[in-house]
């Protein structure tokens, strides 16, 4: 197996199993359901967004810390700051599943269910936009479709290699960086930076190599410069006749899960 063999193949594994995702989509109807007998008609939407949406979210097998976004959408007419509503999900989540592990984390409320982690989100609107909390007394507008689109786009304009490339960097980010790098963070840098067409970019390592040095203006650059100097590594005992070696030297930063 090559190294860009080897790289296709991880990137492809790390994707929730039909199991897995079997087990979210019933958790999210229940949840959803129970937030509707519990709220009546004080939550007027639920929407599922981030990484899950995306298909960039990594299995439990690979990220234990991996989460469902929900934004639960309140009426508001009388413009209650964010803590209100955190209460009242911390409440809700407290009287429907008392058996689970729930807390407030920033401005969201974390239920941790044995399969998965969900972060619920408070939301309102105003005049037709969304708004979240930035923080425990300020709302922040947002449109959790933006996004989702931008990334569509970004990945089909290179070949279909940015979602891959993406659950690879997040696999690299937890095992060889500490997790320096949120999730959306190292998301939004890519499809920012790489929202068109790469014409030097055509193998996984390119595309790795490419993504890597876009995080060099924000961050730290020993990580990335041992890790770039891996992956060329790698291809060096490749080109000369080393598979084995060059396989072990991309485990190395890109590990089995």
């Amino acid at each position: 197996m090559s190294v860009n063999s080897y790289l296709q193949s991880l990137g492809s594994s790390l994707v929730l199993n039909s199991s897995e995702k079997s087990s979210i989509t019933k958790s999210i109807d229940t949840i959803k359901s129970r937030l509707t007998s519990y709220f009546g008609d004080e939550v007027i939407d639920k929407i599922v967004f981030g990484s899950y949406t995306r298909e960039t979210i990594l299995p439990r097998k690979a990220d234990e810390e991996s989460d469902i976004d929900l934004m639960v959408v309140f009426k508001n007419p009388y413009n209650y700051k964010p803590q209100t509503f955190l209460n009242r999900l911390k409440s809700f989540a407290e009287a429907k599943y008392s058996r689970s592990e729930i807390y407030q984390s920033s401005p969201t409320i974390v239920l941790e269910l044995n399969h998965i982690k969900f972060e619920l989100v408070p939301a309102k609107i105003l005049y037709g936009m969304y708004y979240i909390p930035k923080n425990s007394s300020e709302w922040m507008y947002t449109n959790p479709n933006d996004f989702n689109e931008k990334l569509i786009k970004c990945n089909k304009n290179n070949y279909y290699k940015i979602k891959p490339v993406i659950r690879l960097l997040k696999h690299w980010n937890i095992k060889n960086n500490s997790r320096q790098l949120s999730s959306f963070e190292l998301e939004s840098k890519i499809a920012d930076e790489m929202a068109y067409a790469y014409i030097s970019c055509t193998s996984y390592t390119d595309y790795l190599i490419s993504g890597l040095n876009k995080f060099r203006t924000y961050y730290d650059d020993s990580q990335i410069n041992k890790t770039i100097k891996k992956i060329n590594e790698a291809l060096d005992y490749e080109k000369n006749n080393y598979p084995y070696t060059a396989l072990s030297k991309i485990k190395e930063i890109f590990p089995e899960v």
